[in-house]
């Protein structure tokens, strides 16, 4: 797996103990002026599962997959890992690499789709933390958001039909599958994606988000509806978001009668506090009261395609080997400086 000497994975990290929650948020919204009641507010997400994130063993158990998968392939490469707000921290993570002579890196994010918090900013962090580890940094290199490889279809849809055999016989057949993914702003869904490709209203991120659930529900099979919603929004009520909420539409369904409901948690690859809080607690009650039965399908995780998809993409990369995709959008181009970017 040369040119690359290593291989690091980026996540967003997370608290694992009480007294992390709220340093945790102030790395998250550092240079917002968040006042400290509303971290504390959002803080009580957290401290409903005693101030411990998934997110973080998650990623443990995604290195020691992707570690015997890389084993079992023949793939000698070093695993790190390095958060973008929590320990380990990405700049240590760069400053421990160079120590042990790693010069060449490629890495993942765990986000698969395009926008500016998911894509973007992952670059960004990369280019902060190598400026700051200083001249001996090694090169890193971001594989390309992997959102229609068939390492994510695949789980995803896998995970959908168990959760809908969760259901009760008699309503699985008429049940919604509602695709649920992270609400960011409008402005910034628009200017997803790379500039000289038109995506229309909604960028890269909706139109990706949009194939995803397609080629999803084809998977499942049954003929089942589906909606898109969207999860976990956190501007000010006078900035457009995407929508509908996914509680919102959950009232809409109920008055027209559903029978039931399967989440998808589509916009991540691993079941973390957004999709514990916001989804098996906020919008699982939401279903309780107004007498829909509920079922939540699980993440990628560690599904075995998933992590099979880790060593695909990168060889894709190492290798220059063509691009792996079960839909027809484009991608960003590999190394696009301006893919992404606030417009």
């Amino acid at each position: 797996m040369r040119p690359y000497d290593a291989f690091l994975l980026i996540s967003f990290g997370g608290p694992e103990a009480v007294d992390d929650v709220i340093p945790f948020l102030e790395n998250v919204t550092r240079g917002r002026g968040i006042p400290r009641e509303r971290l504390a507010e959002v803080g009580e997400h957290y401290f409903l599962f005693d101030g411990v994130s998934p997110i973080n063993q998650q990623c443990r158990d995604l290195l020691d997959a992707v570690r015997a998968d890389f084993a079992a392939h023949g793939v000698d490469l070093p695993v790190y890992w390095g958060n973008r707000f929590w320990e380990p921290m990405l700049t240590d993570t760069v400053r421990q690499m160079a120590k042990d002579g790693v010069r060449r890196v490629v890495a993942m994010a765990t986000s698969a789709y395009s926008n500016y918090s998911s894509h973007r900013a992952y670059l960004n962090d990369i280019a902060a933390a190598r400026e700051a580890v200083g001249p001996d940094a090694p090169e890193i290199e971001l594989i390309r958001p992997f959102f229609d490889h068939p390492g994510f279809i695949e789980p995803l849809a896998e995970h959908t039909r168990a959760a809908l055999a969760e259901l009760p016989e008699e309503h699985r057949a008429g049940a919604r599958l509602l695709f649920s993914a992270h609400s960011i702003p409008t402005a910034m869904a628009d200017a997803s994606g790379a500039p000289e490709q038109h995506y229309g209203p909604g960028g890269a991120y909706v139109a990706q988000l949009t194939e995803v659930a397609r080629l999803v529900a084809e998977r499942v099979g049954g003929g089942h509806a589906y909606d898109l919603v969207y999860q976990s929004r956190s501007g000010p009520p006078s900035q457009p978001w995407l929508e509908p909420d996914v509680n919102d539409r959950l009232e809409e369904l109920a008055a027209e009668g559903v029978e039931a409901v399967v989440v998808v948690p589509y916009g991540f690859v691993s079941d973390h506090m957004e999709v514990k809080y916001d989804l098996d607690h906020e919008a699982r009650a939401t279903a309780r009261r107004l007498g829909v039965p509920f079922a939540r399908a699980l993440s990628p995780g560690t599904h075995p395609r998933f992590v099979a998809m880790v060593r695909e993409l990168v060889a894709e990369r190492a290798q220059g080997a063509p691009r792996t995709g079960l839909g027809t959008l484009p991608g960003c181009p590999e190394g696009a400086d301006d893919c992404c970017l606030p417009r």
